[in-house]
């Protein structure tokens, strides 16, 4: 199982906070967002991760993830995407890196309460997307039940009401993803939309749509980013971190402190 984590577009919702660094690298409570997408990753046991950037802002990320995890035979890759296409871009951005294994794609900005480590490890073939039941379905990816809550319909942002269920920003997919990234048609947003990824899935009968029971947060504008560092810290959610992240920040933290000692001498 390979890991992408897309971490690249302006964030212009976020302005001007996010006209110096990128959205993945505000603080989600006590660390950087980028960390969640992370935990996810490393928590189901995924070493080779390629982390998709934009290019003004690839050289904040090395700086912070380029050996951070080097003692913990955690490989992480870097590709700037200078052109945002559309999320299912990122199967064929990372092509070469994806190989001939599965692969589970998380946004850089969804944070879940939910450990799904279980259902990557033992995902092998197809694909496996989440949905939750939200207030607003209409803002993402929706699908839509049958009577024995069995994926019938998948719209991405539907004008009408399809069902209360959103698609949350984490799949996972074998790899024959990417062949099926490269047939998809831009929308009418002039994107490449994972959705139609998911109907691919779904059309030949092998996508399993799984429920997401705790919080989901997409911290994409400035209610959501400070509701998601409440709810993080008020949930404990903070506590729920894989250990190699929890020690890979300390030792970080320690080296940067001594760096910085340094430099005031």
């Amino acid at each position: 199982m390979k890991g992408i984590i897309l971490a690249g577009g302006t964030a212009t919702r976020l302005f001007p906070l996010t006209t110096t660094t990128s959205k993945q690298l505000l603080p989600v409570y006590d660390r950087q967002m980028i960390f969640y997408p992370l935990n996810v990753l490393i928590k189901a046991g995924v070493k080779d991760i390629l982390i998709i950037v934009a290019p003004e802002h690839s050289g904040q990320f090395l700086n912070l993830l380029g050996s951070i995890f080097e003692n913990y035979g955690i490989r992480i890759e870097f590709k700037v995407q200078k052109v945002p296409r559309g999320l299912a871009d990122a199967f064929i951005v990372g092509e070469n890196f994806i190989d001939d294994d599965n692969v589970t794609m998380t946004l850089g900005d969804n944070i879940f309460e939910d450990d799904f480590s279980e259902q990557i490890k033992n995902f092998k073939s197809g694909g496996l997307i989440f949905a939750k039941k939200v207030p607003d379905p209409e803002r993402s990816g929706v699908v839509k039940f049958d009577d024995n809550m069995k994926a019938i319909e998948i719209q991405e942002k539907p004008k009408k009401w399809l069902s209360d269920y959103a698609i949350p920003g984490l799949y996972v997919y074998d790899n024959r993803v990417v062949a099926a990234a490269k047939e998809v048609r831009p929308s009418e947003r002039g994107e490449i939309e994972i959705t139609s990824l998911h109907n691919w899935y779904l059309k030949k009968q092998e996508l399993e749509v799984a429920m997401v029971n705790g919080v989901w947060l997409d911290a994409g504008t400035f209610d959501s980013l400070l509701e998601a560092s409440n709810i993080v810290k008020e949930k404990k959610i903070y506590k729920n971190f894989d250990s190699i992240i929890d020690k890979a920040i300390k030792e970080f933290s320690a080296e940067f402190k001594e760096l910085a000692k340094k430099r005031l001498v």
